[in-house]
Formats: structure tokens, C-alpha cells, sequence
């Protein structure tokens, strides 16, 4: 992973070479593992031209030197200002930092530390470079889906009638943990019958009952890296407005998943889908963006969504998840998480069960 890692870091500096900057200091731990392998939870990381240094505090000595061995360590609690000073005795004049991340009291103390040192905004640098995603990347993300899809083969023999919301998401988080996940991805929603028209309903003591649709959106943490997937199935035979529905997504997530291609617009890709739903007179009751990158974050760039500018490229790893939803009666989401495929190829589907109506 080093070696990963110190290409990460060419790519940034690569980015600081076209802005006329001499370092950047980065502040969110996220992007800080992204840069580094560091996975305490206090640091930073400074970049220049020729070299990095991780700084933390004497909790993470061991833990530092054995996840970045390629990369200088300075042992101080007040991570950021003692690389601003760092920066400075290395002769960094303009220092990139990231603005999004940083306190207003935070920037008071980085500019206090050395006035040699001109401090300008970074912006969210990383987290563009973390939207495409290295070989290894996309290989945890597709085992974090392989573990749901196993979860989710597990769970499917006990849904039934009198269950509850908060036994059942319970369960799946259980069964991903059985076949190797670090844990959830985030809350799992299991959302039954009218719940099931609420996007991010949060599982209650409702009991599952005959004659619904069940919405399940749950994913896998796996190495740092998340999965995302949500099926609906049917607890047993449904009336023919769920069909239609179930349908109507169905054909809308299809359009989406075909869209997704090296150099489209999130906001065309969005309305591929979206116009499926409206060309059936549902436009309004689809209330989010299609879909979202996935990566050390469960919602991170590129966003598929309406009036969205961001350009798809070989390597992303995204959502396609539409869905439409009925107050009070229910409703249907379908998610995969896919791969951007190079120029004229088709999207890898990571998430493989099956999108077929179950009725269980």
C-alpha cells in the first residue's frame, strides 16, 4: 500500500504545481487515510513538492510509523499548527489548507504560527482525487458489496410476517459481520409498508405484515471502503398499483445504469432516469438525486443528480438508486453500486442480487 499511497500524494502534488502552491496541509482524517494509511484518530498530513509528514500524537507513535512507514512523523497533539511550523522550516510559502474542513478559530492559530507561511484555500482537492478510484480501491469496494450480497442471501429465508423493523436490520448487520465486515456502511433502513414510502425511514418496532412491499437499504464496511445497496421485495402477493410501481423503478434504474459512461454529466444521467418516472406522470414523488460516489465515504463525489456538473471518468465507483413513493401507502427504491467503465464499455455492476421482484 505504500507505493499506493505516495501516488495518491503525486496526484495532489501535481495539483498544487498548477495552482502555484508549495505545500498542502491536510486536515480531514479521511482524506489524511486517503493520502496516507493512517487511520488514528488524530492527525494530519503536510505534502510538498518532495516529501510528506504525518503528524499525531504519542497515542498513535506504533500505529503511525507501521500504517506510513514511506512518510516523516512529527509527535505533537496540536497536529495542524506543528506542521504550519513544519512548513515553514522546509521553506513552504504558500500553503494550501483545507478551507471546507477548518475552524474560523482553527485558521487563527495556523496563521499566528509563522508569518512567512500564506495560508489560501485548497478547496476539496482530495476528495476530487478520491472520486476516481486505484485498483485496489474498487477491489475492497466490490468485496463490501459481496458481503451484503451474502448478508443479504442469509436474511431472505426469514422475512416473514411479524418480524419487526429493528429485528430484521439488526439481523442483516449481524449477517455482514459473519462474512467479514468491519461493520455497517451506515444505518440500515428497513422500511415495511407505509414506512417504505419514507427515502431514509429509521427502523422501528413496527411489525412486517402480509400483502407489503419491504424496503432494505444496507451496506457493508469493508477495509475503510463502503457498499451501498437497496432492494424491495414483497411479503407475499401484491396488489397491482405495487406491481406498477415496482416496475416503473425497475425500468427507471435500468435507464440510469445505461447512462453511466465515461464523460457524462451526473445531471444527464440523473435525467435518464428521472424522465422514465415523469413519462409516467410520477415526477413528484421521486424527491432525491439518483445517485452518489462511494469510496471511504458512503456519500462522496461524483453526485447524479438534477442540475449536477459533475463529469463522469473511468474508475468512479457510484450509486444508480431511484425511487418512487406513495405517503402512506409505500413505496420502492432500487440501488446498485457501479463502476465507470473506460470509454465505449459497459458499467460493472458490484452489487449482484438479483433486481427481480421477490415474493416472499
Amino acid at each position: 500500500m505504500p507505493e499506493q499511497h505516495a501516488n495518491r500524494r503525486d496526484r495532489l502534488r501535481g495539483a498544487l504545481a498548477r495552482s502555484g502552491h508549495d505545500a498542502a496541509l491536510v486536515t480531514r482524517l479521511v482524506n489524511v487515510r486517503y493520502l496516507t494509511g493512517y487511520t488514528g484518530s488524530n492527525g494530519a498530513v503536510l505534502v510538498t513538492a518532495s516529501d510528506a509528514v504525518l503528524a499525531t500524537d504519542g497515542r498513535y507513535a506504533t500505529q503511525s510509523a507501521a500504517q506510513a512507514p514511506d512518510v516523516d512523523v512529527v509527535i505533537d497533539r496540536a497536529v495542524a499548527t506543528a506542521l504550519v511550523a513544519e512548513a515553514a522550516r522546509r521553506g513552504a510559502r504558500r500553503v494550501a489548507f483545507e478551507s471546507h474542513a477548518v475552524t474560523v478559530d482553527l485558521h487563527d492559530e495556523l496563521t499566528a504560527v509563522d508569518r512567512s507561511v500564506t495560508l489560501t484555500r485548497l478547496g476539496q482537492e482530495v476528495e476530487r482525487l478520491r472520486a476516481v478510484k486505484d485498483d485496489s480501491e474498487v477491489a475492497a469496494v466490490a468485496e463490501a458489496c459481496a458481503i451484503a450480497d451474502r448478508a443479504f442471501a442469509e436474511l431472505l429465508p426469514t422475512l416473514r410476517p411479524g418480524r419487526t423493523e429493528r429485528d430484521v436490520a439488526a439481523e442483516v448487520e449481524s449477517w455482514m459481520r459473519a462474512h467479514g465486515a468491519d461493520g455497517p456502511s451506515f444505518e440500515t433502513i428497513v422500511a415495511s409498508g407505509p414506512n417504505s414510502a419514507v427515502p431514509h425511514h429509521r427502523p422501528t418496532d413496527r411489525e412486517l405484515a402480509a400483502g407489503e412491499l419491504l424496503k432494505l437499504d444496507f451496506g457493508a464496511l469493508y477495509r475503510g471502503y463502503h457498499s451501498d445497496m437497496t432492494r424491495t421485495v414483497a411479503l407475499g402477493p401484491l396488489a397491482d398499483w405495487q406491481r406498477d410501481l415496482y416496475d416503473l423503478v425497475a425500468a427507471a434504474q435500468a435507464a440510469g445504469r445505461a447512462a453511466v459512461a465515461a464523460g457524462a454529466v451526473g445531471d444527464d444521467v440523473d435525467r435518464a432516469a428521472r424522465s422514465v418516472i415523469e413519462d409516467a406522470g410520477e415526477g413528484d414523488a421521486f424527491v432525491h438525486g439518483l445517485g452518489h460516489g462511494v469510496g471511504l465515504e458512503i456519500h462522496e463525489a461524483p453526485a447524479l443528480a438534477h442540475g449536477s456538473p459533475s463529469v463522469l471518468e473511468r474508475a468512479m465507483v457510484l450509486t444508480v438508486e431511484p425511487g418512487v413513493y406513495f405517503p402512506g401507502r409505500g413505496g420502492v427504491r432500487i440501488e446498485d453500486t457501479l463502476v465507470v467503465p473506460p470509454t465505449g464499455g459497459e458499467p460493472t455492476v458490484l452489487t449482484g442480487t438479483t433486481k427481480e421482484l421477490l415474493v416472499l
